[in-house]
């Protein structure tokens, strides 16, 4: 059987040259392109995706204009043989695959779609025999949308030098180039070593010539377990009174301002400058920090008590860029007013603008870090069973949200215990709401229990936004939701029963984030699965361990 205007010998040759040799996956791939392109309007501009990498590609880049240069070419590596050529604006197309089925009808060419036979066991020539007689008779073909998220090219970004490795790169990528990042695929047999940035009207001395000198840095001393702090300040004049203090920290040569220097070509910016220009785009609402820098760091001070937001994206951004860095505790970890959560600083006494530029425009307007009071919420504890409801079972659920109400500064102002009936869980979340609740937690019919009435009594209330299933243990059967009032959102929390255990539970991770008014996304769930394995230690030291981090 021809493959389109080639015959099956001619095609053999055509990918001979083209592939190395006539793979059978791509004499296949000939009949699979040729039978979608006879299925699509006369005239479609289209492009193309693979299922495998595999052959299949190529079969594409020689029957048609897509290939992977141009991009009309794109490979969804799913571990299927199949293909879809598809209308370039509007998506629809065709999908064709491989019937296991048909196939079966051709017992070499069956066994080696399957692997059946190792390669030097193969009857190649009955293999190929086969390909040729069945050509696309062991195809599927079926109508398909492709997803609007692959139709169109998006514009490249504007082109960046890499400050580590000097190559250009798209700078949506980052700071510095993948590569850099550590995404390189090779290493280097030896590294070359970069030269350090001028450093402007400096100049090292010895302790004794600094004598009447100005300094050019803070300089540290430290004694272990006792003291650690500046035992002298950038912009200090040395006094012959100094140098014993000098040699006593270990300094014989120090870096002063050398008055005599032409002005600063303005390449470089000292630390301290940098550690202002980053500390004035970092803070932002709750965040406080004290001027000028010591010892060319800045410490961020928490401006009241509530929850620490972390741009965790922006901040790994940040310390991409090279000599520069901010450390800080985790994202959502309370913090107490007063306290301090992070720091920042150039790494150099002098940084290279471009540097401080790039770390700039990585920080943008926007904070890096927020910290938000926690409200004084009311709460409405609605119990959930009938067990409890009947009095079969002693509810303990209620005490156990008392003392965490107590614990997080708010007032109960409003408990019921319900039957596992919707109409009567529907009025009693009703009551709760003209009551002025704006946080319901709920337990009791949080798990997989086909007789579990709870949350689709809660959605029948209203309940909109709902998360439900967490990757935290213990309490992984826990919801998150919000129910519209007149008075404004009520936040719902569904508690599985392990509150009723453990001593900490999701209940804890995620209260002080409703409490912050805090959106809470299916994707910051996810990123709890990472620390959100409580150990369970016999002496529980929560917050300080690493349950929620």
């Amino acid at each position: 059987m021809d493959i389109e205007n080639y015959s099956f010998e001619e095609f053999k040759q055509l990918a001979a040259r083209f592939h190395g040799y006539p793979a059978p996956g791509l004499l296949l791939g000939g009949y699979m392109v040729a039978l979608a392109k006879r299925h699509l309007p006369e005239g479609t501009l289209f492009e193309a995706i693979s299922e495998t990498r595999k052959c299949l590609p190529d079969a594409v880049q020689l029957l048609s204009l897509c290939s992977m240069g141009n991009n009309w070419l794109k490979v969804r590596d799913l571990g299927r043989y199949a293909v879809t050529l598809y209308d370039k604006h509007t998506g629809r197309g065709v999908r064709v695959g491989i019937s296991l089925d048909k196939l079966k009808e051709w017992p070499e060419f069956y066994a080696w779609m399957m692997k059946l036979k190792p390669k030097k066991e193969q009857d190649e020539a009955r293999l190929l025999a086969e390909i040729e007689e069945a050509g696309d008779s062991v195809c599927t073909l079926e109508d398909v949308t492709v997803d609007s998220s692959l139709l169109g090219h998006r514009h490249s970004s504007g082109i960046a030098v890499c400050p580590i490795c000097g190559e250009g790169y798209p700078q949506d990528n980052g700071p510095i180039c993948r590569g850099c990042q550590g995404e390189d695929y090779f290493r280097k047999d030896r590294t070359e070593a970069h030269p350090e940035t001028a450093r402007p009207g400096v100049r090292v001395v010895s302790a004794e010539e600094a004598v009447g000198k100005t300094l050019a840095h803070d300089m540290t001393r430290i004694v272990p377990g006792e003291f650690k702090g500046a035992a002298f300040t950038a912009g200090q004049t040395v006094s012959p009174g100094d140098l014993c203090r000098l040699q006593q920290i270990g300094r014989c040569e120090v870096a002063v301002l050398n008055e005599d220097a032409p002005a600063a070509s303005g390449d470089a910016v000292h630390e301290n400058e940098a550690a202002e220009a980053f500390a004035a785009r970092m803070a932002g609402p709750g965040v406080r920090y004290a001027l000028p820098p010591r010892e060319g760091k800045i410490d961020f001070v928490a401006d009241c008590s509530g929850l620490l937001s972390v741009d965790v994206k922006k901040l790994e951004r940040f310390n991409l860029v090279p000599d520069v860095m901010c450390a800080s505790r985790h994202d959502a970890v309370l913090v107490q007013e007063g306290k301090k959560f992070a720091g920042t600083r150039a790494i150099p006494l002098f940084l290279d603008r471009k540097h401080l530029s790039a770390a700039l425009a990585v920080l943008g307007e926007e904070p890096l870090f927020t910290v938000t009071p926690l409200r004084r919420a009311r709460i409405g504890v609605l119990i959930t069973g009938t067990e409890v409801f009947n009095g079969l079972i002693e509810d303990k659920f209620l005490p156990v949200m008392t003392r965490k109400a107590a614990l997080y500064h708010c007032d109960i102002v409003h408990s019921a215990i319900v039957p596992d009936d919707e109409e009567r869980i529907v009025r009693e979340v009703q009551t709760m709401e003209d009551k002025g609740v704006d946080l319901l937690v709920t337990t009791g019919g949080m798990s997989v229990d086909p007789g579990d009435v709870t949350r689709p009594a809660l959605l029948r209330a209203g309940l909109t936004d709902m998360l439900y299933g967490m990757p935290v243990l213990p309490g992984t059967m826990a919801m998150v939701g919000r129910i519209e009032t007149p008075q404004g959102d009520m936040q719902v929390m569904g508690v599985p029963a392990c509150a009723l255990f453990f001593k900490h539970t999701v209940f804890d991770l995620l209260i002080p984030r409703l409490l912050a008014g805090r959106h809470i996304t299916r994707g910051e769930l996810a990123r709890l699965g990472e620390g959100g394995f409580c150990l369970s230690c016999a002496v529980c030291t929560y917050p300080k361990c690493s349950f929620g981090k």
